[in-house]
């Protein structure tokens, strides 16, 4: 089995999920701890999202610590007291999200590092998320929030609109250990932050992408992207994204790279690979191959250099070229920039 959550959300006047939190989701649960979930809520076979009540709460702990999940068993009991709308969701396969509680489980999974960037089918989910307004009172639908807001005001209440999107911020919902993260705003839910990442006031991170950790994120990591251990992503650089269903090239960095400050990155990078300040590498761009004397090999187009390790992208201060040589901090010389043929 892929995954079992119990979760507490917010709906609409309609019944329509809006958001779902899950407080522990589990990735490959022991089979018995999720029969017994199955038995308690009398859910069906196979992928399902069941909705229950705070009356059916003490049952279900009882069935969940009779199968050796106390903590679980816990979560159970705590939403007794729940005034929101409750959920639990069995994913024995990994396919595509079929309605808005599974989407929320599949982001708590990456956001808790259970599975990495493109581990879990994420195709569709677009159409099933609604814009909503995310607000000092918790999520809105956004055809309900001038109703909101006029009740909000008649009471006396401030209501703060802090962003509308269908994606909410991460730490609202999940705050992974060893993470510094400036502006929490700038990080969506389903994103993977790995043990020593620094996400500064100007660094972005969307869903399904991520770091390794540890690194220091200062630019844009744009969906389905991932940075190695030890990389850094300067001020105001940028990485082109692969989203759910998008494109087959999936840009990533391995270990101990650096996107200079403005840069960008448009072609998957090997270790301990470095593109100077200012400078976007697309995929299609022209790059002059040098040897580690500086001699010309050969030009090729960028993509022609993806996954390859200790590169040097640059710009020839005077030509205006694009060139790329051996990456000097590099212990070894690649081999590919000695290949004269």
């Amino acid at each position: 089995m892929l995954s079992f959550a119990l979760g507490i959300g917010h709906q609409n006047s309609r019944g329509e999920w809006l958001d779902v939190h899950y407080p522990a989701p589990l990735h490959q649960p022991a089979p018995e701890l999720t029969e017994a979930a199955r038995h308690a809520l009398s859910a069906p076979e196979g992928n399902a999202v069941v909705s229950f009540l705070p009356e059916h709460c003490t049952s279900l702990a009882e069935a969940l610590d009779a199968a050796g999940d106390e903590h679980q068993a816990g979560i159970a009991r705590a939403m007794t007291d729940s005034q929101r709308p409750l959920v639990a969701v069995f994913l024995d396969e990994d396919r595509a999200p079929e309605s808005v509680p599974e989407v929320y489980l599949k982001l708590h999974l990456l956001s808790h590092r259970l599975v990495r960037p493109h581990g879990i089918e994420l195709g569709g989910m677009f159409a099933l998320l609604k814009n909503i307004a995310w607000t000092s009172e918790g999520p809105i639908d956004v055809e309900e929030l001038d109703t909101r807001r006029l009740k909000a005001r008649l009471a006396g209440r401030p209501l703060s609109v802090d962003s509308v999107d269908k994606f909410p911020k991460m730490t609202d919902y999940v705050l992974p250990s060893g993470v510094r993260i400036a502006d929490t705003a700038r990080v969506r839910l389903g994103a993977y932050l790995g043990e020593g990442t620094t996400v500064m006031h100007e660094g972005f991170c969307n869903f399904n992408a991520g770091t390794e950790g540890p690194g220091m994120v200062e630019g844009r990591i744009s969906a389905g992207v991932m940075l190695g251990s030890g990389s850094d992503l300067g001020g105001g650089a940028s990485t082109m994204g692969t989203l759910s269903g998008g494109g087959n090239i999936v840009i990533r960095t391995g270990r101990n790279c650096l996107i200079g400050a403005n840069a960008g990155l448009g072609i998957p990078l090997g270790d301990r690979c470095t593109i100077e300040a200012g400078l976007y590498l697309t995929a299609s761009a022209k790059v002059a191959v040098l040897d580690d004397q500086g001699q010309e090999v050969r030009t090729v187009a960028a993509r022609e250099l993806a996954g390859q390790d200790d590169l040097l992208f640059i710009r020839h201060s005077v030509t205006g070229r694009l060139e790329c040589r051996t990456n000097r901090s590099a212990v070894a010389l690649n081999d590919a920039l000695h290949a004269h043929n």
